[in-house]
């Protein structure tokens, strides 16, 4: 007992010291920057350190339980940043290879999307070409250990950290699959894994060409530039749709490289403006573009973000081409990376974004929380009108409002309800083990007889769900048991609450043709990835449809870059 107390006492004194020092140097480093900061300012930045060291002090020392230092310090951080925005973090020494794969796309592993589900995660999907697929793993392997550790009620976040590691090095996996009785354990050698920010682009009509951009990692001009070049050179292209719908962002510079493809050299394209002035920005388009005449549709939605939205706004304010779709995420803030002490990494937001034609697309207001700690949009009193380069009303406050607003169109609630209890997931992994091979993606579709088998499948499966006019109805029956309607209105409502019941058999076929199509794209992904899946999408997409029709029309595709009288 004394020995432990011992090691205690020695270990709290290096704290101790180790905490000083820090202090010291931010102590010396503040009261020296009186260039930059008011004397008031050091005062009360001091003292809260000086009351965060005193209170970190008597923790250590008198709380009941042992400190973990590192978590209590991480958890003080994180509690912090909250406060700021969502985009300021610190990321510890652990956490550098989530960096490198934001900016890069690479990252050493196995190559897989996983994901929870039950009490452990499932390989949801490996990539074409993965070390995961050369090892053998499909679509639906529940994960039950990694070398030798299980992996039950673990978090998926800390599987994917156990599946990453140093190319070429091994690792072991215990997984369970359908139809085998016993688990099955497979040895795969971990690479280095390269996700493509373009992962598909092709004709979409004769002379129409197509690019999705997933994300802007540091190679995403140049693959968007050479998608381009083998359209317009080999294909003759006269028309290019830009798909950014679900694309979060990345890198500024990237988005501020594949504008300059499109727009004149010397085009002010996205300007960044802070704190501290010296590092405010202009960035402009700096070389020759490749194409300056061909037409252009953006394709947006609500989850196209950041780096995606000054594309989308800059081809917008230039009147470059027109931009169709949702409005998109409204995220206007400019983050920096700042190397901390012990190899971590502090990302903190620097600067706001300002697209041509001087707006700012920032959607939530950080700087005013609500008293209940919650942050609101930017009021309408705040939002302001600019102009595009050819005159046209544009706003600021909360995303890009796309030349053409497409509505996005609902599922069912049995659909709703297939997805999210997995249903279509597990049934597409069914379906594969049963068929080793399907048609090309272009004729691949799925028979009466495979949709009565989906309904077999389903029968001894729970997916209940209420529909909008249930949940109506049961609002409606609350409300008048308050206002004590109910016992004279019962027997009516009993007759609407057995005339508006869902039937289940009933909605599967009501919604057959829905139910068709998501369950085709979810095969498509298991036989021929990403790209295949890409490519049967495009055959439906209204938004895709859309762009067609307006680069086909030459008088309505001009007409909308003109401004409105």
């Amino acid at each position: 007992m004394m020995k432990k107390m011992k090691i205690f006492s020695n270990t709290n004194k290096q704290y101790t010291a180790t905490f000083l020092a820090i202090f010291m140097f931010l102590f010396m480093s503040f009261t020296l920057r009186k260039d930059s900061q008011t004397t008031d300012n050091n005062f009360e930045t001091v003292k809260n350190l000086d009351i965060f060291y005193t209170l970190y002090k008597e923790l250590n020392l008198y709380y009941v339980d042992p400190i973990i230092p590192g978590d209590i310090i991480k958890t003080g951080i994180d509690a912090m940043l909250k406060s700021l925005d969502p985009y300021t973090v610190y990321i510890p020494e652990s956490q550098i290879e989530d960096i490198k794969f934001m900016t890069t796309g690479q990252y050493g592993g196995i190559g897989a999307v996983i994901r929870k589900k039950g009490d452990y995660t499932v390989i949801y999907q490996p990539y074409e070409n993965s070390p995961a697929i050369k090892g053998g793993l499909i679509a639906g392997d529940i994960i039950l250990e990694i070398d030798g550790k299980s992996t039950k009620d673990m978090p998926s976040e800390q599987v994917s950290e156990l599946l990453r590691g140093e190319p070429n090095t091994k690792l072991k996996i215990l997984i369970e699959r359908i139809g085998s009785d016993k688990p099955i354990e497979i040895e795969i050698t971990r690479e280095e894994i390269k996700r493509n920010s373009v992962p598909y682009y092709g004709i979409i009509e004769e002379n129409i060409g197509y690019i999705s951009l997933s994300s802007f990692t540091n190679t995403a001009a140049s693959e968007v530039k050479d998608a381009f070049m083998e359209l317009k050179n080999d294909k003759n292209i006269h028309s290019l749709v830009l798909d950014l719908r679900g694309n979060p962002g990345g890198l500024l510079i990237e988005a501020v490289k594949i504008c300059n493809l499109f727009v004149d050299k010397g085009e002010l394209i996205v300007s960044t403006k802070g704190k501290v002035a010296q590092w405010d920005k202009e960035y402009k388009a700096s070389a020759e573009p490749i194409d300056k005449q061909i037409k252009i549709v953006v394709i947006v939605n609500s989850s196209s973000a950041s780096a995606s939205e000054i594309v989308a706004g800059c081809i917008q304010d230039l009147d470059r081409g027109i931009v169709i779709g949702q409005r998109t995420f409204g995220k206007g803030l400019v983050q920096t990376t700042r190397d901390l002490s012990y190899n971590g990494i502090l990302k903190v937001t620097t600067a706001k974004y300002y697209i041509p034609s001087g707006r700012c697309i920032q959607a939530l207001d950080y700087s005013h929380r609500n008293e209940d700690g919650s942050v609101g949009n930017i009021p309408d009193s705040l939002i302001s009108e600019f102009k595009t380069k050819n005159g046209r009303k544009v706003f600021d406050g909360g995303g890009v409002t796309p030349d053409i607003e497409v509505e996005i169109e609902r599922l069912s609630k049995i659909s709703t309800s297939l997805i999210l209890k997995d249903l279509i997931f597990d049934y597409s992994n069914y379906f594969k083990f049963k068929n080793k091979t399907i048609s090309p993606v272009e004729e691949f579709s799925l028979s009466d007889k495979d949709f009565d088998n989906l309904v077999d499948f389903l029968k001894d499966k729970d997916f209940d769900y209420q529909t909008q006019t249930e949940e109506n109805l049961n609002q409606l029956i609350e409300s008048s048991k308050q206002e004590k309607y109910f016992e004279t209105a019962e027997p009516e409502l009993e007759i609407l609450r057995q005339k508006f019941a869902h039937d289940k058999d009933k909605d599967l076929r009501l919604f057959r043709d829905e139910i068709i199509e998501l369950l085709e794209q979810e095969i498509v992904l298991k036989y021929y990835f990403e790209k295949g899946a890409i490519i049967y999408g495009i055959k439906n997409d209204k938004e895709i449809k859309q762009a067609i029709e307006i680069i086909k029309n030459d008088e309505e595709y001009n007409s909308l870059l003109q401004p409105k009288n």
